[in-house]
């Protein structure tokens, strides 16, 4: 489809150029949220009529979004999620996710402004691109981690994808005796030690037996 830009789209082009589209991405997107006009001659003419009212309005948008940026750029966000030991998320963390904390922390944004090619699967930092403008971009870091003290650990600088580092074990390194003494005396409990009792007073009684036989 064929569109008329009201506003600079990246990678798209700028505002007044008419530019080919997917359908699906004209009538879901530019068009429903007037950043385009099917391209005809009405809308043409249209345009350029209000050309001077658009342009106002853009900036108007990018001087806001800006305002944001300047808040939001940088920013760390701490997310908890269950995860194993080698880092593996046990699900992950989506654009839906991403809009939800921020929304937490106070920052309205939609998910068509978050640029994330894939979901976060595994634990540790991850920048994520909030497009706040076709204008105005920021990074944001997402700490994600198992708790809030690994979130912390992880800001140091710590890679917590494994026992040795979560835990302060080296695993290849473990040792039988690591699990157990064994100059340790262990306690039985009542009926091991009357088990035993009895089967030494047994072995005693076939012993004194055969002294007789023979």
């Amino acid at each position: 489809m064929d569109v008329i830009l009201l506003e600079r789209i990246a990678k798209l082009g700028q505002m007044g150029e008419t530019v080919k589209v997917r359908d699906g991405y004209a009538r879901n997107y530019l068009l429903p949220t007037g950043r385009a006009l099917r391209a005809n001659a009405a809308n043409k003419a249209r345009f350029e009529a209000e050309r001077v009212v658009l342009e106002a309005r853009n900036l108007e948008r990018r001087n806001e979004a800006q305002t944001v940026a300047d808040t939001l750029d940088g920013k760390s966000f701490i997310v908890v999620r269950s995860a194993g030991e080698t880092g593996q998320l046990y699900g992950s963390v989506a654009t839906r996710d991403i809009v939800e904390i921020l929304a937490d922390e106070g920052f309205s944004i939609s998910r068509n402004q978050v640029v994330l090619n894939h979901p976060i699967k595994t634990v540790g930092l991850h920048k994520v691109e909030i497009q706040l403008h076709a204008e105005v971009s920021v990074t944001v870091e997402l700490n994600v981690a198992r708790t809030a003290e690994e979130a912390e650990r992880q800001k140091k600088g710590e890679d917590l994808t494994s026992a040795d580092a979560i835990y302060g074990v080296d695993e290849d390194a473990l040792r039988p005796e690591d699990f157990f003494n064994p100059d340790a005396d262990y306690d039985l409990d009542e009926d091991d030690a009357e088990e035993g009792e009895e089967a030494e007073a047994s072995a005693e009684d076939d012993g004194e037996e055969e002294d007789k036989n023979a």
